[in-house]
């Protein structure tokens, strides 16, 4: 670590699992930047999200707490403005907090502690997206998930994704721009926060062409009957098991998802050039990391909502000024982002401000400077759609762990079993220590309690949201633009402002010296 405290860049991708990334060793997919950032820092291996769902993993992202203990349920969750943040404690620290792209707040307080937010989110900030535990059998309409993501998967040459990303990369190019033509001394973190590669799986053509479509790759055949009862519920909700798809849209489908994964990490070659460019990459950790990840087709499944590796497993990766390269294998999760980037901000030898609630991660900062670590071990939780019941997730070394009460439980060996296609709960050689991780999960979870919880939280938010709904009032944010102070104005000097923008800045003395 330099004794300057360091920038930092998060940037974060949707709905990305790292196995389908030429990072983390899929042979087809390109990730070439993603690839050069784990070459020269730390690439860890076996990291979750808290909740396999987009508004949760962020709140848990962002709090360093699980989301029972933060109402965080599901989509249409309330982000409490009480509960501290990344971003406050990182003001706390000193830093300048930006936020351009998609973090999902749902509330009337859409910025949480960061100072500044370059863009509106995609997804709406009401209670809208509100699941119906009291009616847990009854098949979502209106806005969930669909055999349409497959459907109509391919290439077009602008959709509303597209059309958001271009808008935060941009936006957050700007600032970093602006970060190294100011004058302030203070450091910065900016999280730029991209919507792909979410489905629908539909990519420009300069991105489709990267990859034969012959060449991709299928999913391995399923037998319907093996399933477990969650992923049967996601069939079900998704119309998986009666609308279904064919070959070659699901071949179509993981096409769109590879391409755009390959966007996504042009955009981070962009943002990472950037940096460099403008003379901050000596003094800028880079984290890449996903809200969570993506199921194409993997054991019968599409997209999240699942606690199995492709749905729950983020990829992370660390790198810049004091960090050791190499791969991490141990199990951590979105809750041990906190105190890890407030380990980087401490760099110097300050105290964290006051905590102004309990977190549940760890910092992870010293796995990064070349330490080792025994803890191998992370949780998950997920209160969403297609249950009735919240369904827990432990990971402790190889093994993992998933329980739900109207379940029968699940025990895999990933070392032996990286697909999860073997449940070893009912297997006598196994039966202590799935007997221990069952104890466990009762022993750490109130199912009963946080299922009552949620119960009560949909209730009241349905109510509200029926009561609201037609309302001219929306917690959907604005970006506060000063359009009557940007580039040249007539209370301006055009000059002034002309040197002001300009990077490196124009010094008129050296040149006319250089022309003598």
């Amino acid at each position: 670590m330099t004794s300057k405290v360091p920038n930092i860049l998060v940037v974060m991708a949707d709905q990305l699992a790292p196995h389908a990334t030429g990072t983390y060793g899929h042979p087809l997919v390109r990730t070439p930047n993603m690839d050069a950032l784990a070459e020269r820092g730390v690439r860890f291996d076996a990291t979750y999200a808290n909740s396999p769902l987009c508004a949760p993993a962020r709140f848990s992202f962002l709090s360093g707490q699980a989301i029972t203990k933060i109402g965080a349920y599901d989509n249409a969750a309330e982000f409490p403005a009480a509960v501290p943040t990344l971003a406050h404690y990182m003001r706390l620290m000193g830093y300048r907090t930006c936020l351009s792209g998609k973090m999902h707040f749902v509330g009337p307080d859409q910025l949480h502690g960061f100072d500044e937010r370059l863009t509106t989110d995609i997804y709406p900030a009401d209670f809208a997206w509100t699941p119906n535990w009291d009616e847990a059998g009854r098949r979502i309409g209106k806005w969930y998930h669909n055999m349409d993501s497959l459907h109509e998967a391919g290439q077009a040459a602008m959709t509303y994704q597209i059309e958001y990303d271009e808008e935060v990369g941009v936006a957050a190019t700007r600032r970093l721009y602006d970060y190294a033509r100011d004058s302030d001394p203070k450091p910065w973190m900016l999280v730029a926060s991209f919507i792909h590669p979410h489905d629908p799986y539909v990519a420009r053509p300069e991105w489709w062409d990267l990859y034969d479509h012959d060449d991709i790759d299928l999913p391995a055949a399923v037998t319907v009957g093996d399933l477990d009862p969650h992923t049967l519920r996601i069939r079900a909700g998704i119309e998986y098991d009666t609308v279904g798809a064919t070959e070659e849209q699901i071949r179509s489908a993981r096409h769109g998802y590879y391409a755009n994964t390959s966007y996504f990490d042009s955009w981070l070659g962009r943002l990472i050039a950037t940096v460099e460019e403008t003379g901050q990459a000596d003094n800028t950790i880079v984290i890449l990391t996903a809200d969570h990840g993506d199921m194409l087709g993997e054991r019968g499944q599409w997209f999240k909502m699942s606690l199995f590796e492709r749905s729950a497993r983020v990829p992370f990766i660390i790198a810049g000024p004091g960090i050791a390269a190499g791969e991490v294998p141990n199990a951590c999760s979105h809750l041990d982002f906190l105190p890890t980037l407030l380990d980087i901000a401490s760099g110097d030898g300050r105290p964290w401000p006051e905590m102004g609630q309990a977190i549940d991660g760890r910092s992870l900062w010293h796995l990064t400077t070349g330490g080792t670590d025994e803890i191998d071990e992370t949780t998950g939780e997920y209160c969403g759609e297609m249950t009735s019941y919240p369904i827990f997730m432990i990971r402790r070394g190889a093994m993992k762990y998933i329980h739900c009460d109207t379940d029968p439980p699940l025990l895999y060996d990933l070392a032996t079993d990286p697909d999860e296609t073997v449940n070893l709960a009912e297997d006598t050689a196994h039966a202590t220590t799935a007997a221990d991780f069952a104890a466990e999960v009762a022993a750490r979870w109130d199912s009963e309690q946080i299922r009552e919880d949620v119960l009560a939280s949909q209730r009241a938010r349905r109510t509200l949201h029926a009561a609201m709904t037609g309302t001219a009032v929306s917690w959907d944010y604005q970006p506060t633009r000063d359009a009557a102070n940007e580039y040249v104005r007539n209370h301006m000097d055009w000059a002034e402002a002309g040197a002001r923008t300009r990077f490196p800045r124009f010094d008129k003395a050296t040149e006319l010296a250089d022309g003598d």
